[in-house]
């Protein structure tokens, strides 16, 4: 029987292979790993189509056909693939020929795979004053408008990712201590702490429920499962936070489109503004790289030039 490595350059085989590491190898999340397949599959279909059966057959001239296609790429309702999507198609495939090329197959070398280069994006956040106004929108008579409250204030109050939201349960949270910790953005963990009214306001939207479900944000409409389970069909999806944040800011009339996204973007703003350091923000947000939290530097330039006012020579 032939050896499975023998097979590692074949683009179905090779796939589940290298899919299989980032589970193993790289301890990558779920959601991590399924866009990485789907990337992937992308190329693989492409590849089959153009009659190549082996990745070794990957040279640089297949390679700018295949970044023609996805520049070109329109599905049946006509939409088109982004620059940064495009980008992270190719960024997968990269990864991809690295992993081969660590596993001894004779592939193109992954320094030949260069990156498109990428559209420039406005980073959205708001001010405390539009935070506020955010924050008032949710109507507290309900137990929807509770929820809602508790999330947007836990958002703004921890810079969460909506991800890291959305999987938030009951026990994982000290109310008492206003501190909890989460696995974030390739695994890593980090302690985050909720400020005084974000954490009565969560403790008010629990209190209100008469469940015993496991997740902390849930559905209270459609069919609903026995009390006694766990309730995790329940659980708000990332998409139902991003209706809902989208929702309250057009009813807030904020002067940007505001993504729970943007209330991340917002919660480090509001720490450097305020003179928290660039290593804490970092620590904070979960960034493994401070080079990532370095996006949010531009903030501090009103203090910088006031400090330069301040201080420096006036010769």
């Amino acid at each position: 029987m032939q050896s499975p490595k023998h097979n590692r350059t074949n683009p179905d085989l090779a796939l589940i292979d290298f899919l299989e590491s980032l589970e193993v190898e790289k301890n990558l999340s779920r959601l991590t790993i399924r866009n990485y397949g789907h990337y992937l599959r992308r190329f693989n279909e492409w590849f089959k189509d153009q009659g190549y059966k082996d990745l070794k057959e990957l040279d640089r001239e297949i390679l700018r056909k295949y970044r023609i296609f996805l520049a070109r790429y329109s599905d049946e309702m006509s939409r088109t693939l982004s620059k940064k999507t495009q980008s992270y198609h190719v960024i997968a495939l990269r990864s991809w020929f690295k992993w081969l090329t660590k596993n001894d197959q004779e592939v193109m070398h992954p320094e030949k795979i260069d990156l498109p280069k990428g559209e420039s994006t406005h980073m959205q956040f708001v001010n405390v004053e539009e935070i506020e106004r955010l924050l008032s929108q949710p109507e507290l008579s309900s137990k929807e408008g509770l929820r809602d409250k508790a999330i947007l204030e836990l958002l703004f109050s921890t810079g969460l990712r909506v991800s890291e939201l959305v999987g938030l349960n009951r026990d994982q949270i000290d109310l008492g201590r206003r501190e909890f910790g989460v696995i974030g953005k390739g695994r890593r963990p980090r302690v985050v702490f909720l400020s005084e009214r974000a954490a009565t306001w969560l403790q008010r939207y629990l209190v209100s429920r008469e469940d015993n479900w496991r997740p902390i944000f849930v559905r209270h409409s459609g069919k609903k499962p026995d009390p006694l389970m766990d309730g995790d069909e329940m659980r708000l999806t990332t998409r139902s936070i991003q209706r809902l944040v989208d929702h309250y800011a057009r009813q807030a009339r904020l002067t940007v489109k505001l993504s729970p996204h943007g209330i991340r973007h917002s919660f480090a703003t509001d720490l450097l503004i305020n003179g928290a350091g660039l290593r804490d923000v970092q620590e904070m947000l979960g960034h493994k790289n401070i080079a990532t939290t370095q996006i949010y530097t531009h903030v501090t330039q009103p203090q910088l030039k006031k400090v330069y006012d301040e201080t420096h020579s006036k010769m």
